[in-house]
Formats: C-alpha cells, sequence, structure tokens
C-alpha cells in the first residue's frame, strides 16, 4: 500500500496543489476529494501493471526448475496473479473503508466491484501469460513495456478526469481513447466506489468480453511459445 499512496501524495501535491486540478463532484456522493478520486484510478492500474510485469519474470525467474521439472509451467504466471490479487484486495478494501468515511454510498456496489476485480485479474493475466513466455526470446521485452506502460498510463484517464480530452482528439483517436479497457475498467470501479452509482452494465459486458479474449489470446501464445523455453532458459 506505501507504493500507491506514496504515487497518490506525489500527484496530488503537483496536479492539485501546485497546478489546482480538481476532481470531479461524484453523483451521488457528492464527494470532491482529489487523493480519493486518484487511489480509486491509481490501485487498479497498479495491479494491472504488478501482474503483467511479474508474469513477465516467471519463467526466467524460475529457470532452473523449469529446466529440470516437468510441470504446467503456467501455473507460475497463474501463482503471480493470485498474489497480486490478494494484495489488491487489501489495498481496495482500506480504499472502500476510507471512501465509506467520507460518505460514499457504495454498499449496494461492493459485490460488483468485487466481481470487476476478478475481472480485471483474468485481463492481465492474459498480458502477463503472453509475455512470460515471449520474454524467454526476447529479453528486451521488460525495457519495451515500461516504456509502452508509461505511454498507457499518461494515455488513460487516471491523474486527471475522462472530460479533459473529450472533444481535444481526431473521433478514431477518442473513440479509442474512450474504449481503452484499462480506462473503463478505471472508470467503472470510479462509478461505483468514488460515486456511489451503478455501473455501465454495457461497458461491464464489454469488459468481460475483452478480458476472455485476453485470456484466451495470452494462453493460446504461451501454449506455442512455452515449448522450446526450457532450451532457451
Amino acid at each position: 500500500m506505501l507504493n500507491p499512496l506514496s504515487s497518490m501524495l506525489i500527484y496530488t501535491f503537483v496536479f492539485a496543489i501546485v497546478f489546482g486540478a480538481e476532481a470531479p463532484v461524484g453523483d451521488p456522493s457528492g464527494l470532491q476529494v482529489y487523493g480519493l478520486y486518484l487511489l480509486c484510478g491509481i490501485l487498479p492500474w497498479g495491479f494491472f501493471l504488478m501482474v503483467t510485469n511479474l508474469g513477465m519474470a516467471s519463467l526466467i525467474g524460475n529457470a532452473g526448475l523449469v529446466r529440470k521439472v516437468a510441470f504446467a509451467r503456467e501455473t507460475l504466471v497463474f501463482a503471480q496473479s493470485i498474489f497480486g490479487l490478494v494484495q489488491f484486495s487489501i489495498e481496495m478494501g482500506l480504499l472502500t473503508f476510507a471512501l465509506i468515511l467520507f460518505g460514499s454510498p457504495l454498499w449496494p456496489w461492493i459485490p460488483v466491484a468485487m466481481l470487476l476485480m476478478v475481472v480485471l485479474a483474468v485481463y492481465a493475466t492474459g498480458f502477463a501469460l503472453a509475455f512470460s513466455a515471449t520474454a524467454v526470446y526476447f529479453r528486451d521485452l521488460r525495457y519495451l513495456w515500461t516504456i509502452v506502460s508509461q505511454m498507457l498510463f499518461f494515455g488513460t484517464p487516471i491523474i486527471y478526469s475522462p472530460d479533459k480530452l473529450q472533444g481535444k482528439l481526431p473521433e478514431p483517436l477518442e473513440t479509442l481513447w474512450e474504449w481503452n479497457p484499462v480506462a473503463v475498467f478505471i472508470g467503472e470501479f470510479r462509478r461505483m466506489l468514488y460515486s456511489g452509482a451503478a455501473p455501465h452494465w454495457n461497458k461491464m459486458a464489454y469488459l468481460v468480453a475483452v478480458a476472455l479474449v485476453s485470456f484466451a489470446g495470452g494462453y493460446a501464445i504461451f501454449i506455442r511459445l512455452s515449448r522450446r523455453v526450457a532450451e532457451e532458459l
């Protein structure tokens, strides 16, 4: 929890205090606390990044085990995803408690938010599976992913609200930006927890679909590339 809290404090100081950014008013919660609004975005993003990074290193980091023992190697990736989900659950539990203290009427949506956490875990695990096998053959993948993830972070409404870019991008780019799965995940977490409102059910269905596609695609890549990982390691 220290890492997201430190990030929250840094971004709050830079954007809220120095640049005067304000959080949108939650409807119907009435909340307007930039730090809490920020955490509703930083925690899901941090979980996604943790699962992909840990998963990417899971085969390389256990090279001796992979070379010597025959087992389902995807379990190494799944173990990292479960570890990340446990930590994410603790962080989201603390955030939920803080939001309740500040008056967010989020109680009815806690079970849906928990389901969305699992969906996000499935989505991130798909990337982790693909990255873990690809990284064995392309060792610079982690450096490339660091660059891409930084671009994705600032291109996703995490430290700012979505309305800041509306109407400022060409229509095709704005549609891509709006339906970026990570942005939709964060938007729905904020809607349920920060605002205390019902989720957009069409977006929830979209997230379930992209999570299944991500997992299926990542698993297919893993199966195809993992046949020779023992030799490459």
